[in-house]
């Protein structure tokens, strides 16, 4: 379980990748990838791809993540979930809150 964070020159696109299970041991490492960015119009690219499991608390850092975009005028777009991932965001209807790119 692990996060990798990294940014494009200008700053403006984070990316935040998400390897294995995304849980609540993850919340301090996620947190700390997006907390200290403070660039207006920043966009959070949660790559999913290599997530094979997403739980309720991952879903609410997700959220915690988007209430801190939308407090820079940004956005968050979650990128590439596998099934079973993409299954959990379609089911707690996250489709309406942020970008899915499968």
């Amino acid at each position: 379980m692990t996060i990798s964070v990294n940014s494009n020159s200008d700053g403006k696109v984070i990316n935040i990748q998400v390897t294995d299970q995304f849980d609540y041991s993850l919340y301090q490492a996620f947190r700390d990838a997006y907390c200290n960015v403070r660039n207006q119009g920043t966009k959070f690219v949660v790559d999913l791809s290599r997530a094979n499991y997403m739980d309720s608390s991952a879903l609410g850092m997700i959220l915690l993540l988007k209430e801190h975009a939308e407090q820079l005028s940004g956005a968050v777009v979650i990128a590439k979930p596998n099934d079973s991932v993409h299954k959990i965001l379609m089911i707690a209807n996250f489709q309406q809150l942020v970008t899915i790119e499968c």
